[in-house]
């Protein structure tokens, strides 16, 4: 179960980043174990928690979650990326990366690393301007009263570059208890969090699957 926590500093100070690399369909794989020896080498900074393949969505996509004590240590691991010839031990293989920043929601735990199952959802909702803190206000109340559903929240955050977003990660044991649950929490009218949809835009979802060395998995 979520327990709430507020005003915690390891919280505060923690940022997330998700590093997506595109590449051939064929070649995941080879990704997967080249990006694997980028992010746990001796220069590496940030601390690795998970690692997705893409299922249902856009394919050819992997997904790496890490969190970063402070925005310097990001920067710095960011500049590794930007500046080598080789990023993520992967350029002659990868066609396009990208590294996008997040916060916490600061009531919602820091991610460890366990086990939620073999399906992880990825959903980014872009938000009108100003819809972060009525958002964050309805979520908030939202995760205790549909506890039985986001007790499979891995972590929610919203972005701090490019356009206002939010992502939330989800991990289920299959396709079908994500709808069941979410079937279960739309029924007794304890989700989606009040207040939230109202400031959705436009929406998106993804399907990924844990690769074997994934903390997350």
């Amino acid at each position: 179960m979520i327990k709430i926590h507020h005003k915690v500093k390891g919280i505060i100070d923690m940022i997330y980043e998700i590093s997506t690399l595109s590449c051939p369909l064929l070649s995941i794989e080879d990704v997967s174990q080249r990006s694997n020896s980028w992010v746990l080498g001796a220069q590496a900074t940030g601390t690795v928690l998970g690692s997705w393949r893409t299922e249902i969505g856009t394919l050819g996509r992997l997904m790496i979650l890490r969190s970063f004590e402070t925005a310097e240590i990001l920067a710095k691991e960011r500049r590794r990326a930007f500046l080598s010839e080789n990023p993520f031990n992967a350029g002659g293989v990868i066609t396009s990366f990208t590294m996008e920043s997040y916060k916490p929601f600061p009531f919602l735990p820091l991610v460890q690393p366990r086990t939620f199952g073999s399906v992880y959802e990825f959903r980014t909702y872009h938000l009108v301007p100003g819809g972060l803190s009525p958002t964050l206000l309805g979520w908030e109340n939202a995760i205790e009263p549909a506890k039985e559903y986001t007790a499979h929240l891995v972590i929610n955050m919203y972005a701090l570059d490019g356009p206002p977003r939010i992502t939330h990660i989800w991990g289920f044991a299959s396709l079908e208890q994500r709808a069941m649950l979410r079937a279960n929490a739309y029924g007794a009218s304890v989700w989606p969090p009040h207040g939230g949809p109202e400031h959705i835009i436009e929406a998106t979802s993804t399907i990924a699957l844990p690769q074997p060395w994934s903390p997350l998995h």
